[in-house]
C-alpha cells in the first residue's frame, strides 16, 4: 500500500481582482501633480531660448487668407493646406474676390484636402458675412470669429494671435497632449485645457505659448513615442513613462 498522500485538490476558484476602488488610487498615485509656477517659467524660457521667435507652418498673405488656411487645416496636415493655397491665394486673398471665385471655383483648388466640399461651403458662407457684416475685414475678435461658418474657437484664437498679436492660446490635440503630460495642467477638453493656460502662462510667454507648445508637440512630445531623450525640458517634466532612447 502506497504511503503517499493525495495532493490537495486546487481551487478552481479565479483570484479576486483589484478592486475598482484600489485600482482607481493607483491610476491616480501615477497622475502627477502639475508643474508650478518656477518650473513652469524655466520650461517657457528654455523653449524661447530654443526658438525666439516661432512661427506657424501655414502659408498665408494677410488676415483673411491665414483664416481660410487655418479653416482648411481641419482634419488635414499644413504641407498639404499649402498644397491647395499656393495657387488659391494669388486669386482669391480677399473675402470679394472668394465670392467672386464661388464654391464650385474653391472646390477646384481645396479637392486634395479632406471633406473639401464642406470647407468650400463654409468659405465661401464666411466671405458673404465678412463682406456683408464687416465690409470684408477680418474682425480681431475670437467670440465674433467662432460665429463664422466653419470656424471654432480653436481656429478663431490662431487667426487673433498671429495676425493680431492677441495673446490666446489656441488648442489643439499637440497642445491638449503636451499640456497634460508635461503637465501644465490636468484638463478634459480643448477649451478647459486654452482657459487654464491662458490663466497660467507667465504674460513674457503667452503671445508664442500656442507655437511653442504645437511644434513641441508636433515633433518632440509625439503621441506614440515622445523623443523624451532630446526634450530640452526633459528634467522638469513629470510625465511617467518617458521614452528612452
Amino acid at each position: 500500500m502506497s504511503d503517499l498522500k493525495p495532493s490537495p485538490r486546487r481551487s478552481s476558484k479565479a483570484k479576486p481582482a483589484v478592486p475598482a476602488k484600489k485600482a482607481g488610487k493607483v491610476l491616480r498615485a501615477r497622475t502627477p501633480k502639475p508643474v508650478d509656477n518656477a518650473t513652469m517659467i524655466e520650461i517657457f524660457r528654455r523653449l524661447h531660448a530654443a526658438n525666439p521667435e516661432p512661427k506657424g507652418e501655414l502659408d498665408y498673405i494677410n488676415p483673411y487668407t491665414l483664416l481660410v488656411a487655418v479653416a482648411l487645416s481641419a482634419q488635414s496636415t499644413d504641407v498639404g493646406v499649402n498644397k491647395a493655397t499656393k495657387n488659391l491665394f494669388p486669386v482669391a486673398d480677399t473675402p470679394h474676390k472668394m465670392l467672386a471665385l464661388g464654391e464650385e471655383g474653391l472646390r477646384e483648388h481645396i479637392r486634395t484636402l479632406n471633406f473639401f466640399n464642406t470647407k468650400a461651403k463654409n468659405v465661401i458662407a464666411a466671405a458673404r458675412r465678412l463682406v456683408e457684416e464687416f465690409g470684408g475685414e477680418v474682425p480681431n475678435s475670437v467670440e465674433i470669429l467662432e460665429t463664422l461658418p466653419g470656424v471654432g474657437r480653436k481656429t478663431a484664437s490662431v487667426v487673433v494671435n498671429i495676425a493680431f498679436g492677441d495673446p490666446r492660446v489656441a488648442v489643439d490635440t499637440h497642445i491638449f497632449r503636451v499640456t497634460n503630460r508635461l503637465p501644465l495642467a490636468i484638463t478634459k477638453t480643448p477649451l478647459e485645457t486654452q482657459e487654464a493656460l491662458e490663466k497660467l502662462i507667465p504674460d513674457e510667454f503667452r503671445l508664442h505659448a500656442h507655437h511653442w507648445l504645437i511644434l513641441h508637440g508636433r515633433y518632440i512630445c509625439k503621441a506614440r513615442r515622445p523623443e523624451c531623450w532630446r526634450c530640452p525640458v526633459n528634467d522638469l517634466c513629470r510625465y511617467p513613462d518617458k521614452t528612452i532612447a
